[in-house]
């Protein structure tokens, strides 16, 4: 059984916007959303800026006594999976046909510092009996689904929304289900998390704020830490269409690989990403010269982006060089392990208004990324068939097919 799958409902929680009306014009105007950090103090630390949402208030998504006993990246989830929910004009559904897959990549870490902070100062008796529920990876996933239904889990670093919406997506298309609230969800815009990127080598040490994520150009020099989620709801084409559903874009193809290569770094040619670009491909039936759009996983390291980079020119062709590919991790910073999910949903917003959104902060051309990168101001595109691509820690790669939706 092979069944359509279509994108119904979005729900964005990022810093450059909550709600797919606030990301998606911040987006194209160019805004970013990285600032000094606000949430705790910075001066000890080696890096002041982050991607913070900001004026975000869980209770509005969440009873009080469930925000106290969990964590904020469960808060995001929630909030990110009823703006979706909303946004898809609040289905109709069997629950027995009705799935949630919310990823992170690294969970309730908050709630952890908290917590052994406690233990520390006063003592083993003092220690929430709710830690455990607040930390796991999985209470994002599982406070959706209390509130939508039944549920799993991924956890694949920087790839992990992506591998969410792709898995999801598979489910209804081979018949297993017929909705899905898929996203994923990220909280760790914290000290010790700064601390520990920073070590890496991985975050930019650019303090100003609103140039430093820069993708692709020729001085960029790590990533800006952020916060955040983004939920889709996926359908059957056919039930979607039967209920009058505004349908964003199909999802159409998942391709999945792994680098086998370093733990952090990605393959210096990009060969996992390749692969994960050719099943992707395969999977949509589609050839890379279909492709009008890349949402480019862009960190703003100087190893991702030149792996990305080689791996679009090899998977592409002379392809390559007619596809606008833009990273919104220039507005958004990274948000790790709701990246995927929300660069899946920006995707299908630029099938749905025609648009593309830049890459900001794109100054000085670099000899070896050397595409089509729209730079600094959003493009007027017919865009039919756009790929995601998201790649983490481990070498997790996936890529996701979104097209236009033909009936």
């Amino acid at each position: 059984m092979s069944r359509r799958v279509v994108v119904t409902g979005i729900g964005p929680v990022t810093p450059v916007g909550v709600g797919v009306t606030d990301a998606w014009d911040a987006l194209v105007a160019g805004r970013g959303g990285v600032r000094p950090i606000e949430r705790f103090d910075t001066s000890e630390l080696p890096v002041g800026i982050a991607g913070e949402v900001l004026d975000f208030d869980p209770t509005e998504y969440l009873d009080a006594k469930e925000v106290r006993r969990s964590d904020r990246v469960s808060h995001f989830a929630v909030a990110a999976a009823k703006l979706a929910w909303k946004d898809a004009g609040e289905p109709s559904v069997e629950p027995t046909r009705t799935g949630v897959l919310f990823a992170t990549g690294i969970g309730g870490l908050e709630s952890l510092l908290k917590q052994h902070a406690t233990f520390l100062e006063r003592g083993a008796d003092r220690v929430s009996p709710f830690m455990v529920p607040q930390l796991m990876p999985n209470a994002a996933a599982g406070h959706v689904a209390m509130e939508f239904g039944p549920n799993t889990c991924i956890v694949t670093a920087c790839a992990a929304g992506a591998h969410a919406v792709g898995e999801a997506y598979r489910y209804i298309k081979d018949g297993l289900a017929d909705t899905f609230i898929a996203g994923g969800t990220e909280a760790s815009v914290l000290p010790l998390t700064i601390a520990a990127f920073s070590q890496m080598q991985a975050l930019t040490r650019n303090p100003d704020a609103s140039r430093a994520s820069r993708p692709f150009d020729k001085d960029r020099n790590g990533f800006v830490l952020s916060e955040g989620a983004c939920a889709l709801i996926l359908e059957d084409a056919e039930g979607a269409v039967a209920r009058g559903a505004r349908i964003y874009a199909e999802i159409a193809g998942y391709g999945a690989s792994a680098d086998a290569y370093h733990i952090t770094a990605p393959e210096p040619e990009g060969y996992g990403a390749i692969l994960a670009i050719q099943a992707c491909l395969a999977d949509a039936g589609e050839r890379p010269e279909d492709v009008d759009y890349i949402n480019a996983h862009g960190t703003s390291t100087q190893l991702n982006d030149a792996a990305e980079t080689r791996a679009i020119k090899k998977a592409f062709g002379d392809a390559a060089y007619r596809v606008a590919v833009s990273s919104t991790k220039s507005m958004t910073g990274h948000l790790l392990g709701a990246a995927g999910a929300f660069e899946a949903g920006v995707a299908a917003l630029a099938i749905t208004n025609g648009l593309i959104p830049p890459t900001i902060n794109y100054e000085t051309a670099d000899e070896v990324c050397d595409l089509d990168y729209v730079p600094n101001e959003a493009r007027k595109a017919d865009v039919r068939l756009a790929l995601s691509d998201s790649f983490g820690f481990g070498g997790q790669n996936a890529v996701l097919a979104v097209k236009r939706f033909e009936p």
